[in-house]
């Protein structure tokens, strides 16, 4: 009994974890997305046009869109799920540290700079989310074979 008292606390830890790292990514992407989709020059944010130069967008007004959608909205349902205790949480946790490290890498690939400033700490976020959903998936499997 004492082991799978360890489990479930473990497994409350790890899903915090995720629901926090989550949240940070969703609040952080909707503030950088919405700043995009309001001013598409990017201006607000202090990103240069010229960082768009040689990609398929003439303003920053799509990849805010995506931004504001894909890592934002997405990351707050996830972590709502999380909050719920929903059976897709770890999967789709391990899914939001995928895009986030995808949106990263092609943002970088299309303006052609690495801040480790800016870029750094959010791949480690994703790192993280893939870590921790991966995690959450090991530890839920090991809960379902203490309940059987």
């Amino acid at each position: 009994m004492k082991s799978r008292t360890k489990s479930i606390n473990m497994n409350k830890n790890t899903r915090l974890t995720a629901i926090v790292f989550l949240l940070f990514n969703a609040l952080s992407a909707m503030y950088g997305g919405g700043s995009l989709i309001y001013d598409p020059s990017g201006e607000l944010l202090g990103m240069p046009i010229e960082f768009l130069e040689k990609s398929p967008f003439k303003s920053f007004l799509i990849p805010g869109i995506i931004l504001f959608t894909v890592n934002g909205l997405f990351n707050l349902l996830v972590a709502i799920l999380g909050i719920v205790k929903s059976k897709l949480f770890p999967d789709l946790t391990i899914l939001c540290g995928v895009l986030l490290v995808g949106w990263l890498s092609v943002q970088i690939m299309i303006i052609k700079a690495f801040s480790l400033m800016a870029h750094g700490p959010y791949y480690l976020v994703g790192i993280i989310l893939i870590f921790v959903g991966y995690k959450l998936r090991v530890e839920e499997r090991q809960l379902n074979l203490h309940v059987q």
